[in-house]
């Protein structure tokens, strides 16, 4: 009766009993959740002779819930005479219009909140309120089914079984000689290929497999000469090589023996001049770039007669030589002795030894204790301490996991791996920021692509989700449909997941429950709750299943 009073000779009063002829829509319907938010799009229209020309509206959608609610934006309407700052509406034609706003998700807010419209109106000092009108339920929260399978990468290890090595040994020579003279087997490189060789004969693990000899004449004299030089230089080294292997029983095939002349030694004269300090070695230099022609070359630099003496004094002699390179081959620890001392006797082995070690067990408590000695034997090796992480959250303990993925940050902060996993530990923590940070600085591989794919479910982009996830049928990647309002192919994928756990087949009662499938949604809620029965709670209030509570018995 006050209100009545208060808005006698008002225009108020009919705006208010007439208020539904706006025939307002709200998109989504239920109102959704969506990345961190909730997003609304309103649209409507005053009628013509609606809305009067002096008074002034203000509407504020709010989501109200036991105990609590959310107030979006207010929108400010007046008629054509009305003074202030809000959207003009025409009292003969009304107005269309359309509106959207945005306030964050609570989780507070799901299921069981609604969306009401609340508006006020004033006409001079005459005020009123319009009765709330309900809009749409809400909150529906299907984006939270997105479930912590990040993919978690294992940093690789680069063991190889058999390793090869070269041993590299010079012979010199005399003007114009092939010959091996006996001072060079008393340097250190020849010491160095016996000892190998001996090495060879007395282990099994260590096998010679080719000798190659590349050879060199200095660059004097006639051309054809120091060429036939080269090869009988190549074919005495590798004569007194084969002949020591002969002496400890070892024998190679013709063709692991080779001889690769290479005649006068330019390259490696140029190279000594440049190095030198020898007082012409400018003008020498110009000569070698002048003249193409060997013997011209040789030439002009006789003729410079002061500095050749010298050139033949310290220069050339270093340049009669073979550069024999011994090939062989040591085989490593088998698979039995590597999961042996991997456990007992770790000190002794390689971080590619240990890494790899950890692959030939089954059990994730065994690859976790040789992860664990490899960070502790190599602890500078990033990979020791990610790979100790990985192991760590495929057995649920992401708080140890996520202080070794640190320990491996502190050693390789810039590492893809390293950050692709800090990324997924920071999007499960709920950390979505840090999570798109890290793997900004991530690069590569499929399991990175994928995390970003879970992470952009979260952040409400379900087709960015759905392409970086590509060809994994996973739960989260049926999500990511659902969300994307593909229910078939979401079905699909969850059909040829493999996979039978209680999500799978509530994400297959949502799809049956958007297909609008009641029979489907009846086998799949009971077939979900079977196997989790505390999902019961969220299936009750669920409003995906909002049509569906007589078929579920709820």
């Amino acid at each position: 009766m006050l209100a009545v009073v208060l808005l006698a000779g008002c225009s108020l009063p009919k705006m208010i009993k007439t208020v539904e002829d706006i025939n307002l829509e709200v998109s989504p319907s239920p109102v959704v959740l969506q990345g961190d938010d909730v997003t609304i799009d309103i649209t409507g229209k005053f009628p013509p002779k609606y809305f009067a020309k002096k008074v002034t509206v203000a509407a504020t959608p709010v989501l109200v819930w036991d105990g609590g609610e959310a107030a979006f934006e207010t929108a400010n309407y007046q008629g054509e005479d009305a003074a202030g700052n809000g959207t003009v509406v025409s009292w003969e034609n009304g107005k269309s219009f359309s509106y959207t706003a945005t306030v964050p998700y609570e989780a507070a807010m799901k299921d069981n909140a609604r969306l009401e419209l609340r508006m006020a109106g004033a006409q001079g000092d005459k005020t009123g309120e319009f009765p709330a009108i309900e809009l749409a339920l809400g909150v529906m929260a299907t984006q939270d089914l997105v479930q912590p399978d990040e993919q978690f990468v294992i940093a690789p290890d680069n063991f190889q079984r058999v390793m090869t090595y070269v041993q590299d040994v010079t012979v010199n020579y005399g003007y114009q000689s092939s010959y091996v003279k006996s001072n060079e087997y008393r340097d250190e490189d020849w010491k160095a290929a016996k000892d190998l060789i001996a090495l060879a004969a007395s282990a099994d693990s260590v096998s010679v497999i080719s000798v190659a000899t590349t050879s060199y004449a200095s660059p004097e004299g006639e051309i054809t000469l120091n060429e036939d030089l080269a090869m009988d230089r190549a074919n005495s080294a590798n004569k007194a090589v084969t002949r020591e292997l002969g002496r400890k029983k070892i024998e190679l095939e013709e063709s692991a023996v080779r001889a690769m002349p290479k005649g006068e030694d330019w390259e490696g004269f140029k190279k000594a001049m440049r190095a030198s300090d020898i007082a012409d070695k400018d003008l020498i230099l110009r000569v070698l770039e002048m003249y193409s022609d060997k013997n011209k070359r040789e030439e002009e630099i006789k003729n410079i007669a002061k500095t050749y003496k010298e050139i033949e004094d310290r220069i050339l002699p270093d340049l009669r030589r073979s550069q024999v390179a011994i090939t062989y081959t040591v085989e490593g620890y088998t698979d039995e002795e590597l999961t042996d001392l991997c456990k007992n006797n770790a000190d002794v082995l390689t971080v590619e030894e240990l890494l790899f070690a950890a692959t030939l067990f089954e059990d994730l408590n065994d690859q976790l204790e040789v992860y664990q000695n490899t960070a502790r034997v190599h602890g500078d090796d990033y990979r020791g301490h990610n790979n100790v992480g990985v192991t760590l959250m495929a057995l649920g303990r992401m708080k140890q996991a996520e202080e070794a993925f640190n320990a491996a940050k502190a050693l390789a902060a810039n590492n893809g791996t390293v950050n692709t996993n800090l990324g997924a530990i920071a999007r499960q923590n709920g950390d979505t920021d840090a999570a798109e940070t890290y793997y900004g600085k991530a690069s590569g591989g499929s399991e990175l692509s994928y995390n970003k794919g879970v992470l952009a479910i979260t952040q409400g982009n379900y087709g960015r989700a759905i392409s970086n996830m590509g060809s994994n049928s996973t739960a989260n990647l049926a999500l990511a449909k659902i969300l994307n309002d593909d229910a078939n192919g979401a079905r699909t994928t969850l059909e040829n997941s493999g996979d039978d756990s209680a999500i799978t087949s509530y994400l297959l009662a949502v799809c049956a429950a958007r297909l609008k499938d009641a029979a489907g949604v009846k086998k799949h809620v009971e077939a979900a709750l079977a196997k989790d029965p505390t999902l019961r709670d969220r299936a009750q209030n669920d409003l995906e299943f909002r049509n569906y509570k007589s078929a579920l018995g709820m």
